[in-house]
């Protein structure tokens, strides 16, 4: 662990280190619960992260975020929980008793996120998620968790979403991208994992109109915040859950692990990261 005389530190891990808003949330949460310590981006080759991680305590680390391309070598390093086995990558290390542990923290940023946004969304039956990449399995992962009965997986590539369906076992069904009409008014739940609707990614062409009017839709995508997904869920009536949500929601059990209080997703913090992604 980090020696006595320095304040704890964590720290988010990437190459390149490319702009976050990660130490904005954490240094946000440092400063209102007047906790002495810090938040930085370190930039670690691939070839140098193993010998990183083993630094992280004498660096004065006591624990990190992991980020591209670094989330499935994160696994062989410490000792991943269920949640990172069954995503595939690690977003979260920590140590314990001397251990290194790590987590993925997207699954319980994406339901938390929605228990914020819609509560009582997980009475549904079935759940439509669109996209079977990383995100995605972190979804499943969470919606397998909570008992919803039948996840439908649509994606373009139909092998990847049968991958998945394999991967989860009962009540996890592919579905090919064309099929998506046919499954929605089903869905009591909608989300997209796909970058589809991102600024600057072709629309995410889908008539929310099919769905059922209890249904919530969430969108992973946060830039822009308001996607015309969420848009044309919310002129129908929908509740719907947004990805700077989920992102947020994401970093409280890091937080916590790290410098023991957990940190609240306030309406500040949310506008504080609202204006940095209107200014980025």
């Amino acid at each position: 662990m980090p020696t006595p005389s320095r304040a704890p530190a964590a720290c988010l891990i990437g190459w390149p280190a490319a702009h976050s808003r990660s130490p904005l949330i954490h240094h946000y949460w440092l400063r209102t619960l007047g906790i002495s310590g810090g938040y930085s981006i370190e930039a670690v080759p691939p070839e140098e992260f193993a010998g990183f991680i083993a630094e992280l305590p004498r660096r004065g680390f006591v624990g990190a975020n992991v980020t591209i391309p670094h989330k499935e070598h994160a696994l062989q390093l410490a000792e991943p929980d269920a949640r990172a086995n069954a995503v595939g990558a690690a977003n979260t290390l920590w140590f314990e008793d001397g251990r290194l542990l790590a987590t993925n923290t997207d699954v319980e940023g994406f339901l938390a996120n929605l228990d914020a946004c819609a509560p009582g969304w997980d009475r549904t039956n079935e759940a439509l998620v669109l996209g079977a990449g990383g995100a995605a399995r972190a979804v499943v992962f969470g919606l397998k968790e909570r008992g919803i009965a039948r996840v439908h997986i649509a994606n373009r590539t139909i092998a990847r979403a049968e991958a998945l369906a394999r991967q989860f076992g009962a009540g996890t069904v592919p579905l090919a991208w064309e099929r998506i009409d046919a499954v929605l008014p089903q869905a009591g739940l909608l989300v997209n994992t796909t970058s589809l609707g991102m600024h600057g990614q072709p629309p995410l062409a889908l008539d929310v109109a099919r769905l059922q009017p209890h249904a919530v839709v969430n969108d992973l995508v946060y830039v822009p915040l308001d996607t015309p997904l969420l848009a044309a869920a919310r002129a129908r009536g929908l509740k719907t859950a947004d990805g700077l949500g989920m992102l947020l929601h994401q970093a409280v059990r890091g937080f916590e692990l790290w410098f023991g209080r957990r940190p609240q997703v306030t309406d500040e913090l949310r506008a504080l990261v609202e204006a940095d992604l209107t200014q980025n």
